[in-house]
Order: C-alpha cells, then structure tokens, then sequence
C-alpha cells in the first residue's frame, strides 16, 4: 500500500473530512474502489453503488465544501445531509476498525502458524528445557507437594545428576542421569506433575479409609492393564504407613499410576529377565537402567562391542540374541496368567544385557490379553482398520465389528521384523554349512509368513521349535570355528 487515504483524497483534488453521500461521483467511486482494494482485497473490485461495505452506509462519496473554521463548524445550520455525512464518518471509522481487526487476525494466525509444531513430529530435545522440567520437580518436592525414594538424592544430596536428554515424543519425557556412578534413564509419561489427574480423596485428609484408597488403586489398574488385581499383587504400590509425607506419597503413586509403562514394569519386577525393573521414583518420574538399544542402521540391529568377541565372534553373538527373542517370545506366551502381546515390535525397542539377554525397554505398546482384545474390537470396514500396529485382527464384514482375538503373534513379527534382516543372506565367514544356513531361512520364512488364507495366521508352534534347533545348532557352528 502507498499512500494512506488522505493522500489519495488529496490526489483526487479533495479534502479529507469534505466528503457526504450522494449517489453518482467518478471521484467517490474511484475512492471506494481503493479503499476496497486496500482494506478488503478478498471482496474483490466491484464498485459499490446503491450498496456499501456496512448496510447501514449505502451510497458512494463525493465532494463537499470542507468547513475548515472551528466557529464555522459551531455555527453552522447542517442540513440532512451533513448528518448523512456525519454517519460516513462513523462508517470510515468501522471500517477502520475493521480492517485492523482483520490484520491483527492474520498477523496472530501467522505467528501462531510459525510456532506450533505439526502433529506428529517429535518435539525438540533440548537439555535447557530438560533441566527446568527436573527444577520444577525439586520445587514441588521440596515445597511439599510429591514424594518418592530419589527426591532426596535428585534435589538434595545431587547424587542423582542429569547428564542428557535421550528423547521427547507425545508429551513423553526420556533423560539420561547419573546415579551413584550407575547410568539410568528417567521417564514421565507428562512433563508437570500438575498435568496429572489428582485424587480428590486425599483432599479429606489421612482419614481416608485405607480401604478405599486400595480400591481406587485396583480400578485404576484394572482400567489402564485390563488386569484385575489379586489379593496380595499390589506389591510395590503399597501405600505405606501414615504419618508425615504420606499425603505426597500418595499423590506421587497415584500420577505414577496413570502412566501405563511404569505400571506394567512394576508389575512384572522380579518375575521377567526380559523388562527392566523400575529402580526409583520422585513424583511422577521414575527411573529404569540404562541399556544398548538397538537401531536399524546398525548392521547387527544392535551394539555388540567387545561382547561379540569375546563369545565367538558378531555372528555367534547374533545367533544368541536370536535364541533369547525365541526364549522372551515363549516367556511371554505363557509363563502369565494372560498372554502378553507385542504391538510395535522394532530394535528401537529392545536392548540387550553383555550376556545377550533381550530385554524391552519400551513397553508403552505391550498389552495383555484382557486389554489386546478391548482394543481390538472395534468397528471396521476392511480388514486394515483391524491392525493395530503389528497386533492383527480381522473385521467381520457382516457386523462391522473387529474381532477381539489377535491373528498374528508376537513370534511371527519378531521374524519377519528381526530374524529376516538377519538371516535373509548367508552368514559370510561363519563357518556354518550352506545346507543349515539355507535350512533355517527357510523356517523363517514360513515363520514370517504362514500362508494360511484361513485366521489366525500364526506361525504353527512347530515352528518354533524349528527355529530353537536350528539356531542351536548355528551357534554351535560358529562357535566351533572361532580360534
């Protein structure tokens, strides 16, 4: 824009404030017509006659003699016209209003466009950011708000240091710390302990029942793992004696609670190899070992370092990784109560110990079987909106429905995702016969991909028992061959 609209009037030969309505005036309609273009691009360049930008201003502008002397102005006899005059003036005033409304609208628009972050794209790791979120966390536990058995070494002692943040994704927060010379990881499914649902009975006091409180815990459990709680199973959720703190550690179990993750570890501590047990908490942050994950640009999917060496070479050690996949996959299918299932099975997702013991590190995606099949069942119209990441069901057609039994299991995604980026080209220089290296390709193979028309589409449970012999006797191979 070049001028304003005084300067304009001015070209015209006008004077700004010597304008009153009339109805026929090239001058009136070429000051519309640049008014329009100016403040109001989107309504285009039709000339207004008869109607206005404001129904309540019709008409286009012209010249009128502009009364320049204040004694003019007081003494002056208006005729209707000059009100009509008056009134455009409070029209140029709204439209004024108007077109600055509309460009702070679009200036806000735009910074809002510039600093939101589309969804889905991981949010910016930042240790600035992560420092300030564990400074917030001291703040609350030192004003007495949240408990846990790392507060004291976090925010006082400065036994537990932050060293470095891992990742930030949907809310969820993974730094890396020191503890005691031991490297851990912290997690929150939230960033502020305030984000979290707080439990009103706690509101009322230490008079509330223990009971009740146990209660609550149970459903909470039971809504979140689809597992009802046995007499005894709550285990490391114990609510602990009353007296000081309790309120905080009770507010600080219950944020924890609401995080599925930290649930299902508590909950298997002790009675798997295959998860890592959770080590301590403060507030809403709880805190796991710190293990090798894996990556797929890594050519063995995982770091094996001197380990590999030291146990016959980088192909012996793949083939004991691949046995403790087998040994987690049986585990899982029935060492509990309820089969446990594997949702988004990639080498991100796993690590391993320096004995090759495979281990998940994120179980936000592992669900048991109650639960599997309320997320499963859901309504369909295809076949695809049936899968829900790599767990399987099938839509019935005729009801719509999706069905609650998974088709697919963990062992046939564990070797079309793992054991095919591994065994799909012969093993150089491993010492292994190509009799047995084609042998076993072959199993994973029919393990990856059944064939079956029919559901499920599982890998039979011969197969597995295939591929435990055969992966044996690879390992076995390669081991014989390494001086």
């Amino acid at each position: 824009m070049s001028g304003g609209p005084q300067e304009e009037l001015e070209k015209l030969g006008l004077e700004w404030g010597g304008l009153t309505r009339t109805k026929d005036s090239s001058a009136s309609r070429h000051l519309h017509l640049w008014i329009t273009r100016a403040y109001f691009p989107s309504l285009g360049t039709r000339a207004c006659g008869e109607e206005c930008l404001f129904p309540d201003c019709p008409g286009t502008l012209t010249h009128r003699p502009h009364l320049t002397d204040s004694k003019d102005r007081e003494g002056a006899d208006f005729s209707p016209e000059d009100w009509h005059w008056r009134g455009r003036a409070r029209c140029g005033r709204r439209a004024l209003l108007a077109a600055v409304a509309w460009t702070a609208g679009w200036v806000l628009a735009a910074a809002f466009l510039l600093h939101a972050r589309p969804p889905g794209l991981p949010e910016r790791c930042s240790d600035q950011r992560s420092r300030q979120i564990l400074a917030a966390l001291c703040r609350d536990y030192l004003g007495g708000v949240l408990m846990g058995d790392l507060c004291e070494d976090l925010c006082v002692a400065g036994q537990l240091v932050y060293q470095r943040c891992l990742y930030y994704e949907r809310g969820k927060k993974v730094l890396q710390a020191d503890w005691r010379g031991r490297q851990v990881i912290l997690k929150s499914k939230k960033e502020a302990f305030s984000s979290f649902q707080p439990l009103g009975l706690l509101d009322e006091g230490q008079g509330v029942p223990e009971a009740e409180l146990l209660l609550l815990v149970a459903g909470e459990v039971q809504s979140t793992l689809g597992l009802p709680l046995a007499n005894g199973s709550l285990g490391l959720l114990w609510l602990g004696p009353r007296g000081p703190g309790w309120r905080e550690h009770v507010a600080s179990l219950w944020a924890l609670l609401q995080q599925e993750e930290f649930l299902s570890l508590s909950l298997l501590r002790g009675l798997s190899r295959h998860v890592p047990p959770v080590l301590g908490s403060c507030g809403h942050f709880y805190a796991v070992e710190l293990l090798a994950a894996g990556s797929p640009h890594l050519h063995a999917l995982f770091p094996l370092g001197e380990a590999a060496r030291a146990r016959g070479g980088q192909a012996a050690a793949v083939g004991s990784i691949a046995l403790s996949f087998l040994d987690m996959v049986q585990h899982f299918e029935q060492d509990f109560a309820h089969r446990l299932h594997l949702c988004d099975i990639k080498p991100e997702n796993f690590a391993i110990r320096s004995d090759f013991t495979v281990v998940v590190i994120d179980v936000d995606m592992v669900f048991f079987e109650p639960k599997m099949r309320e997320i499963l069942e859901q309504n369909c119209t295809d076949d695809e909106d049936c899968n829900f990441f790599d767990c399987y069901s099938k839509c019935d057609l005729r009801l719509r429905k999706c069905g609650a039994h998974r088709i697919n299991s963990n062992l046939q995604v564990v070797c079309d995702k793992i054991f095919r980026h591994w065994f799909s080209s012969p093993l150089e220089d491993s010492g292994v016969s190509f009799q047995l290296q084609r042998q076993f390709q072959e199993v994973v193979r029919e393990c990856a991909d059944p064939g079956d028309p029919a559901p499920p589409h599982r890998a039979a449970p011969s197969v597995f028992w295939k591929l435990r012999s055969l992966l044996k006797a690879l390992v076995q191979e390669m081991q014989a061959t390494e001086p």
